[in-house]
């Protein structure tokens, strides 16, 4: 009792500090960019910059430029091959860097190198704390386990001696990080030999089977990104039946060939004959496997994971697997740092908004006017305006100043005086040849509304990607698709047709009706597609946990696009204009 009682404690005590926090942002931010600059204000990049000590906004907008990756790249290669220590402390942070932080990758076609130091990991406690603060005041959960479909990526060390891996995988061999960690999302089914090991198909498998010996302790269902999830649940109807035999005898399956994996697993085993009964009866009564998490799991009490910007997508599926279960968006950040936390855990998905944590970095936005275009101007946290548009640039204590996420978010709000942000798009992922201007959001809209023609047959799209092919001429956009199953000719051909005019982008309309845009062309692809772009990106020392499927296929991307090419089944154009 006297547990509880402290952790009650404990986490009104973290609300009252996000509270405090909020309540002057303005004064907050101030301080945190001081204290960011007077700990950093002798490294070699800011030296260059002329501050000269002085640690004001005013000073620091006019001496320090805005940057993008490219321009602070050369600075994080020198300190991954180690110039001047091993830490190579003095170039842009005067704390040690210890790590170096791979991004996902399939925005570029590979992973970015970023800072990664203890700064990162203190600010994510921050984020855990607080986000889990407000979800368990709406959904508390008590003596349960979570089944967290989280993995490892491959570590490999930099010229300069450091380690390099996902921001991710940093994290969970954080010894602090991993007692917050079950502190906010309770202890975890699986063994950590399970989540470090080094093939994630069985890592899953293993996940999968660790959550079903647990299954009436489960009380949540979370990943880092939506896709892990629905992914999981899709494994579990191909595997379902190996696992019960696993379950029902007590022995892990042949396919489980890790030592580490096997040892760890068969502390956790022993027959359970009703157990496997249980589960058996369950999935072969299920119809299409709708609701099947609160079926397996009859306890659980939400399912969380970051559901925004390229997530959105797997939401429906979620909700199929989820049935009636709430889901709960995740927080808002990048590999490069945190901005801000779910307060509303009760928000549907689609309209979740985030409040900047106003001690964690200092931030800037960037107005999207497109009455101005040309015209760069930033205003600060405090500053910005509900209902407009605005892209992030950030200030973290990782050593990067200024610096453009390329993220755009709509201002939904005030929480006392810290923005409540709601995530768009990633500016960068556009389809464009001429006058047109397509974000990923205009790819998602067109997408879903001629999958609504496929579900009408019982199918449906499990993933997709675009990309313009500039070869023919006129220049075309290309859609791949894959499906759950085989459609006719004449089904397909509509849903070509209506993505082409789902785009509604004036640009777009006006060059398709002169021609100065080629038909829209689809390509459907063979099963298994996805997955295997999935472990391209695994492969170059990603984390499945943190894979995004990309939305636009660049020329940087060419692995990706020759295995969309080599999976080509089918192609149709549309006949819309």
């Amino acid at each position: 009792m006297l547990e509880k009682m402290q952790e009650k404690v404990d986490l009104e005590a973290v609300i009252e500090e996000f509270e405090s926090l909020s309540m002057d942002a303005g004064r907050v931010q101030r301080e945190t960019l001081k204290k960011i600059l007077e700990e950093n204000g002798e490294t070699e990049y800011l030296r260059k910059c002329g501050l000269n000590g002085r640690t004001d906004p005013d000073s620091y907008r006019a001496c320090v430029p805005i940057v993008t990756h490219k321009d602070i790249e050369p600075y994080i290669r020198r300190i991954a091959d180690g110039e001047h220590d091993q830490y190579s402390s003095s170039i842009i942070t005067a704390k040690p860097i210890p790590a170096i932080s791979l991004s996902s990758g399939t925005t570029q076609g590979k992973p970015k190198y970023l800072p990664f130091n203890d700064d990162l990991v203190q600010n994510t406690m921050q984020i855990y704390k607080t986000s889990f603060a407000f979800r368990n005041r709406e959904y508390p959960i008590e003596n349960g386990r979570a089944l967290q479909f989280i993995y490892s990526s491959k570590q490999f060390k930099t010229k300069g001696g450091l380690h390099a891996g996902t921001a991710t995988t940093h994290l969970f061999r954080h010894e602090d990080f991993k007692k917050t960690l079950r502190a906010t999302q309770r202890p975890c089914c699986s063994p950590d030999e399970v989540i470090f090991g080094g093939d994630y198909h069985q890592s899953l498998y293993c996940h999968l089977l660790s959550g079903l010996i647990f299954r009436d302790e489960v009380q949540v269902i979370s990943s880092t990104f939506a896709h892990s999830i629905v992914h999981a649940f899709r494994t579990f109807e191909q595997v379902w039946q190996q696992l019960v035999a696993d379950i029902r005898g007590g022995v892990l399956s042949s396919r489980v060939t890790s030592a580490s994996i096997r040892s760890a697993m068969a502390k956790l085993l022993r027959p359970r004959p009703e157990l496997a009964d249980t589960i058996h009866h369950t999935c072969s009564r299920l119809s299409n496997w709708y609701g099947l998490i609160p079926e397996l799991f009859p306890n659980v009490k939400y399912v969380y994971g970051i559901m925004t910007g390229s997530m959105e997508p797997y939401i429906s599926k979620l909700r199929h697997y989820g049935g009636e279960l709430p889901l709960i968006s995740a927080d808002y950040g990048a590999s490069e740092g945190w901005i801000g936390v779910n307060v509303n855990p009760k928000s549907p998905p689609e309209l979740a908004t985030f409040a900047v944590l106003p001690n964690i970095g200092y931030f800037e936005f960037i107005p999207l006017d497109s009455s101005c275009p040309q015209r760069t101007t930033y205003v600060g946290l405090t500053e910005v305006e509900v209902g407009k548009e605005y892209e992030v640039v950030t200030t973290s204590f990782a050593g990067l100043y200024r610096y453009r996420l390329g993220d755009v978010v709509k201002v939904t709000g005030f929480h006392n005086t810290t923005p409540e942000l709601q995530f768009v798009c990633r500016r960068n992922l556009v389809l464009t040849i001429n006058l047109d201007k397509n974000t990923e959001k205009d790819l998602q809209l067109s997408v879903e509304a001629a999958a609504k023609l496929v579900a009408a047959e019982k199918l449906e799209v499990v993933d997709y990607t675009s990309c313009v092919d500039s070869s023919s001429d006129p220049a075309r956009y290309v859609i791949f698709w894959e499906m759950s199953g085989s459609a006719n000719d004449e089904v397909v051909e509509e849903c070509c047709n209506c993505l082409d005019r789902s785009f509604v982008d004036a640009g777009y309309v006006s060059m398709r009706k002169i021609n100065g845009i080629g038909a829209l062309e689809l390509r459907i692809l063979k099963r298994g597609t996805f997955q295997k772009i999935m472990d391209h990106f695994v492969g170059l020392g990603g984390a499945v946990s943190q894979f995004k499927t990309p939305r636009c296929v660049g020329a940087a991307n060419k692995r990706v696009m020759q295995i969309l090419s080599c999976n080509v089944v089918k192609t149709y154009f549309s006949t819309a204009y």
